[in-house]
């Protein structure tokens, strides 16, 4: 039992050393802008700087509303980051715009937390939430959240100059809030441009990916702790796989302290730190004999979406190359048959590896991911692992990442006073939008945004909104 104790502590301890080393050599986006929204001052939170949306420093980029408020919660969680002890909240449809340097996939995250301050109470919150164009919330509400925060966080291509982001309370008796908000430019690699589509025993090819919006529905690390923002270079939480595991009998969890090997055009840092390669799952053949059974997980997911399932593999389990063979299936159709990590991972132990599937949600509700023996596997080795796996949800028609309205119907649940042209643009470009999706599977934008807050009045968001997808 000593010695367990002493290896969990080893373990853990080159698990930090590790994750200094991934700080060392962290991703330095184009655009990166870290917003504390409602904050009279700037907060630091895992070594990055919030920005005060009050702040001087911010006024070049901010356009103040005079019908928005600031507001301090008196429910201070001191277990949460700073940026929740505050917030800015909006009675009609107002806006952030961020200038873009970088165009490309950019990555946004929306900070929630319960209100309760002497104004504002979370259960007379429900909003919509659009990203150019994308409707990214629909009908949200905090109500459920108690004790911890919530982050919604998206994948977006941006092809223009600025990213607005738009929150409109479902009604007047209603209003719209958020803690914080970052908006970074991704690297390159992230989102590449085609994925496997496995629609039952028939694998296509799905092009045009990065142009998707998506939403990370689950980021989990199988065999390990959690993952905190402070030890990965995209600043992402990846948490552990426990809850989702539906068995495991046959399998244990592998741990590495060894190095973790990038290699060009493999698996970067920022697809995957090193303290989500040097942990999973395996199965392992016992007495010469390949177990008969998968390691598979499930996810609670919603109909009606496309859904990206990027599975993450690093052999840091086989004594030597040339031993590891398995299959993976997705939605319990064969998505990878045969799969030798020696070959692909360019002949190396402990060289990252990640395969992207795109499937349909089907009427359970439910996604798996499972990883078992092939026929090449063998008897004295590892018949299976898994490192990681992140679901994403993709956008359908008309921009929609959430409920059952594209922009334009949205904004025309205000005033036409306040909305002004943009509904017809909007709804026109719905139309287009569907047609395109039809044709090409896919959704384009001409124009985003840039950093500068909050205008309430929407005849000024309407006109520039409606040009946002094309």
């Amino acid at each position: 039992m000593e010695n367990l104790r002493k290896n969990q502590a080893l373990f853990l301890l080159l698990l930090s050393l590790s994750s200094f080393y991934g700080i060392a050599l962290s991703f330095s986006p184009a655009d990166d802008y870290l917003i504390d929204c409602g904050s009279t001052v700037d907060t630091t939170v895992d070594n990055r700087l919030f920005i005060s949306d009050s702040s001087r420093a911010s006024s070049h980029l901010l356009t103040f509303s005079t019908r928005s408020k600031s507001i301090q919660l008196s429910h201070r969680n001191g277990k949460l980051p700073e940026i929740y002890n505050s917030a800015r909240v909006f009675d009609r449809p107002s806006r952030y715009i961020f200038k873009i340097r970088d165009k490309g996939t950019h990555m946004v995250r929306l900070h929630f937390y319960q209100l309760n301050s002497s104004q504002f109470v979370s259960d007379d919150a429900q909003f919509h939430v659009l990203v150019n164009g994308y409707v990214v919330l629909s009908n949200f509400s905090v109500g459920s959240i108690i004790s911890s925060a919530s982050v919604k966080e998206y994948l977006i291509w941006i092809n223009a100059e600025k990213l607005v982001i738009t929150f409109l309370p479902t009604m007047k008796s209603k209003f719209a809030f958020v803690n914080a908000i970052e908006v970074i430019s991704a690297p390159k690699d992230l989102i590449l441009e085609t994925a496997k589509f496995v629609n039952g025993d028939k694998i296509d090819n799905f092009d045009a990916l990065s142009k998707q919006a998506l939403e990370v529905m689950y980021r989990v690390t199988v065999g390990g702790p959690k993952v905190t923002p402070f030890n990965d270079t995209l600043w992402r939480t990846w948490l552990p796989d426990d809850e989702f595991l539906k068995s495991s009998e046959g399998s244990k969890r592998v741990y590495s302290t060894g190095r973790i090997w990038y290699q060009s055009g493999g698996a970067s840092r920022e697809i995957g730190p090193d303290n989500v390669y040097n942990t999973a799952r395996v199965i392992a053949a016992t007495n010469a004999s390949i177990p008969n059974l998968n390691m598979t997980w499930e996810f609670p997911v919603i109909e009606g979406y496309k859904y990206l399932v990027r599975l993450h593999f690093c052999d840091i389990a086989s004594i030597s190359l040339g031993l590891l063979f398995f299959n993976v299936y997705v939605n319990g159709n064969l998505a990878y048959k045969d799969l030798d990590l020696s070959i692909v991972a360019g002949y190396s132990l402990a060289s990252p590896f990640y395969a992207d599937f795109v499937v349909d949600s089907y009427h359970s509700g439910v996604l798996s991911v499972s990883v078992g023996p092939s026929d090449k596997s063998l008897g004295y080795a590892v018949d299976g692992i898994l490192n990681a796996v992140e679901i994403m949800k993709m956008n359908k028609s008309m921009g929609i990442l959430d409920g059952e309205l594209c922009a334009g119907l949205i904004l025309k649940t205000w005033p036409r006073g306040n909305v002004g042209i943009l509904v017809p643009l909007i709804a026109a470009v719905c139309v287009m939008l569907s047609l395109s999706v039809f044709k090409h599977r896919t959704f384009w934008f001409k124009n985003s945004v840039a950093w500068s807050k909050l205008p309430v009045d929407v005849s000024e968001i309407t006109s520039k909104l409606g040009n946002q997808h094309t």
